[in-house]
């Protein structure tokens, strides 16, 4: 209660010239996210700095024995408060808060706790939450600006999705990239102009986005099909992971990662269950029935549209993704990643992609549950699956972690 008591409201009158801050979790998703603020007249500065200089200011306000990805996000934000890029009387910082029982409720006690510690407690920390945990007067999460903020998540799965799969093949290099960035900017623009969010549009572009990633000239060889699960920060994070997907392209792999939109159906879901178990408001429930209705309609279009191309491989829907964890574990364990970590895995694997890298953060307790601690039960249905959990903390080095991953890779081409 202390902290809300004495924390720095983010009001409407710094809406006009503040800088607001946010770590970076995933490239691309973020910067369309980012984009979306921008053209709602936030001003934005989406971080990308990375190297050992983030962990070192990380562990200096965060204990050690928190989980990795608050370390890594806060030690990003202080590091940039540092920097003397910014006036640090006209900026403010901005978490995700969850309200589930997952300690990413709490960043944002540790982000304000480590200002304090340097005597910036004058900075506003802006919660971005659906839970009504705390608002901000110059901070509102609106109707429109949810629409386009799903609407971006899902171009966002989508251009990954489109650049793993055609990276590794294409003849000339940087093609896929290169198409990434044309579509940030492009729907960048159509963002500003009210216009690429309604389910017509998105269901349009997402036509047109595959269909360009087709037309990359590309050499179909044998590559090997590593897919990627985890804690969400460490699972997306290049920070986190210390580059991972990068690391196994240059090793000759093909990169399939689930999207954040699966994600968020599961965090939607398993609010209408908790009503469903132990009751709620008509009010919450006709909201989130509402929210995930809205969500699944973004995840079929996208599907179809990877569909219409033979070449790619379609993500499975999430109720398909619900009925094989249904197989090995209970619904009911849901912190964090919960069961849908579990599903990944095995998703990845009826898709053909039966070598997967389980990503590990320090101090996370439930991935290592439903992830590591799931793995002989998933091999167990899944025979043919060859799973190598990689973990990730300050003291962890990238050499032992791309050791581990080879020989993984080394029973995969065996």
């Amino acid at each position: 209660m202390a902290d809300n008591a004495s924390r720095v409201e983010f009001t409407r009158e710094m809406k006009k010239d503040y800088t607001i801050i946010t770590p970076n979790m995933a490239p691309i998703h973020f910067e369309l996210i980012k984009d979306v603020l921008v053209s709602f007249g936030y001003k934005i500065d989406l971080l990308t700095t990375t190297g050992r200089e983030i962990v070192d200011e990380g562990l200096k306000y965060v204990h050690n024995d928190t989980c990795y990805p608050a370390l890594l996000s806060i030690g990003q934000m202080m590091h940039a408060l540092h920097s003397g890029k910014y006036d640090l009387h006209k900026v403010a910082l901005v978490m995700t808060q969850t309200g589930g029982g997952c300690r990413a409720s709490n960043y944002i006690h540790l982000l304000r706790k480590a200002l304090k510690k340097d005597g910036l407690d004058y900075i506003p920390v802006i919660s971005l939450n659906l839970s009504g945990l705390e608002s901000n007067s110059g901070f509102k999460i609106t109707l429109p600006l949810l629409r386009r903020a799903i609407a971006a998540l899902t171009y966002g799965d989508l251009l990954m999705l489109l650049k793993n799969q055609t990276k590794p093949y294409e003849l000339t290099f940087g093609e896929s990239d290169r198409l990434v960035s044309e579509w940030t900017k492009k729907l960048t623009k159509l963002f500003e102009e009210n216009r690429a969010f309604t389910q017509r549009e998105v269901r349009a572009y997402f036509d047109e986005i595959t269909e360009s990633f087709a037309r990359i000239p590309v050499e179909r060889r044998p590559k090997t099909k590593v897919g990627i699960v985890g804690e969400i920060y460490v699972k997306y994070s290049a920070l986190a992971n210390n580059g991972l997907e990068d690391f196994l392209f240059h090793e000759g792999c093909e990169v399939m990662v689930p999207g954040i939109v699966g994600f968020m159906i599961f965090k939607v879901d398993n609010r209408l269950e908790d009503i469903e178990l132990y009751g709620g408001s008509s009010a919450k429930k006709q909201l989130c029935t509402m929210l995930k209705w809205y969500f699944t309609k973004f995840e079929r279009d996208l599907i179809e549209s990877v569909k219409k191309f033979p070449q790619f491989t379609a993500p499975a829907p999430y109720s398909h993704l619900k009925e094989l964890a249904g197989q090995v574990i209970g619904y009911g364990c849901k912190m964090g990643e919960g069961w849908l970590l579990t599903a990944e895995m095995m998703e990845l694997i009826e898709s053909g992609y039966e070598n997967v890298v389980c990503t590990q953060p320090f101090g996370c307790l439930p991935n290592h549950i439903v992830g590591k601690g799931m793995i002989r039960k998933v091999k167990k249905v899944c025979p043919q699956a060859n799973i190598v959990p990689i973990d990730y903390d300050p003291s962890a080095t990238a050499v032992n972690q791309e050791n581990r991953i080879k020989l993984m890779l080394a029973v995969a081409n065996t």
